[in-house]
């Protein structure tokens, strides 16, 4: 029995080939602000991975994010550890990449991957890295087939295409989240994963039992960081939600991706890139955050080699209703289209609260047919002439005849707004939202 065990233990050890190893580096934990950790001896790459012993001989996760001299700069992954100086810091191998696969489908996972529905764990088989890989802006294929979202007034004057990349900007309490459950409700896809990031609490278990319950829930993936967790964890969880999107698009399905909110996203950013040192800018954003923008958004689109396809639905909040903000217009720059909602309109009941004449599809003309176009530019006509008339509307000062295209805009207002308006478990196809409008609204 002892020459077989020492057999197989001599047969483990000829597999390992020592002078391809290296010595395992392991690092001291210099300095630390509740924020920001601080190793000496810790000599890897950004984006590396790392576990830092606490008082209580926890292993708590980090990851290196900058240098100083020679101490390398950690951003904490576990908040409130008991960290003690001089601990051991070592490098961990997973940081960079996500487990991803289908049997992620119906689950609910944290920024690191760990399951949060106490459904047990997961087992899943790929790996995929957590940044993206680099593509071929050629392989991108064009937007020409619609989106059926669900929604009457963006199926009919928003239409969104298979690929599409879509800002939904709002200030807060003006319907965002209840419009992005709408459209998860009524779209027509293969896979949803949605990324909670920065939201309450209670808003990651009211969507879970609002928004994605029955079938919709077994092919949805959710990843949720509530606000009061750490920046890089809110920051990971957008990229980890992207990366799934982007393993499912690339077995050539149709994804549906949801992230509520970039906004929070790019608060996250912010914390890390000030507490790095970089210069704010507008309204205390370092470029690190305006610049991690456009990489997350330009990860989503169709794959021309694999058919695949990942429609992106980013929320962004409009601090104080200021549409011109920097995440705003960061985000309105690199996107196909945004929808922007309208406080006034919600105030009024009008919901969802949809400003058609500041709101635009950019794809619109390459996925409908011309007569749908006409509808939809006559009912936008009439919206502007209403809006740049409103005030001498309201006061009595515009008299009835004097211009015939106000006339018309101030009669057919209320249908303009039964049009826009519907009920949040209501579902209207594409098909029906078409027709509808051209019955009503065209040439």
């Amino acid at each position: 029995m002892t020459g077989m065990l020492a057999g197989r233990a001599a047969a483990l050890l000829d597999t390992i080939d020592i002078a391809q190893g290296g010595p395992r580096r392991i690092g001291r934990l210099a300095a630390y602000d509740g924020l920001m950790l601080e190793a000496t001896g810790f000599h890897q790459p950004i984006g590396s991975g790392a576990r830092v012993i606490d008082a209580e001989g926890n292993a708590c996760r980090a990851e290196v994010v900058g240098f100083r001299g020679n101490r390398t700069l950690m951003m904490a992954l576990d908040s409130d550890a008991p960290h003690i100086t001089g601990a051991r810091v070592e490098p961990d191998s997973r940081g960079g990449s996500v487990a991803v696969g289908a049997e992620l489908l119906g689950r609910v996972v944290d920024a690191l991957g760990e399951p949060l529905d106490g459904l047990g764990p997961i087992a899943a088989a790929h790996r995929w890295p957590l940044a993206g890989r680099p593509g071929n802006p050629l392989n991108r294929a064009r937007v020409t087939e619609p989106f059926d979202m669900g929604v009457r007034a963006i199926n009919a004057l928003l239409t969104a295409g298979v690929g599409q990349r879509i800002a939904i900007a709002a200030g807060s309490g003006v319907g965002k989240s209840v419009l992005m459950g709408q459209m998860i409700a009524g779209a027509e896809c293969d896979v949803i994963v949605v990324g909670l990031v920065g939201e309450r609490s209670r808003e990651v278990s009211d969507f879970l039992a609002t928004k994605l319950s029955g079938a919709v829930r077994q092919k949805s993936v959710v990843v949720a960081v509530p606000a009061d967790h750490p920046p890089l964890l809110r920051l990971r969880a957008a990229m980890r939600a992207t990366a799934i999107a982007e393993f499912f698009r690339e077995a050539g399905l149709r994804v549906l991706l949801l992230i509520d909110s970039l906004t929070r996203v790019a608060h996250a950013q912010r914390e890390i890139g000030l507490s790095l040192g970089e210069p704010p800018t507008m309204k205390g954003y370092p470029p690190s955050a305006l610049g991690l923008i456009p990489r997350l958004i330009e990860r989503a689109g169709a794959d021309a080699r694999t058919g695949g396809s990942i429609t992106a639905i980013y929320t962004v909040l409009a601090d104080g209703d200021d549409t011109d903000d920097p995440v705003v217009d960061t985000a309105r720059a690199i996107v196909d289209g945004h929808i922007i909602l309208s406080r006034s309109l919600a105030e009024q009941g009008v919901f969802p609260a949809i400003d058609v004449g500041k709101s635009l599809s950019r794809v619109m003309p390459d996925v409908v047919e011309p007569d749908h176009l006409r509808a939809a530019a006559n009912l936008r006509r009439l919206w502007a002439a209403y809006e740049e008339n409103r005030d001498l509307i309201l006061m009595g000062a515009y008299r009835e005849g004097s211009d015939p295209r106000i006339d018309e805009a101030v009669m057919r207002q209320a249908d303009i707004r039964a049009f826009i308006s519907q009920g949040q478990k209501e579902r209207v196809d594409g098909g029906e939202s078409v027709a509808r409008l051209i019955a009503e609204f065209g040439a």
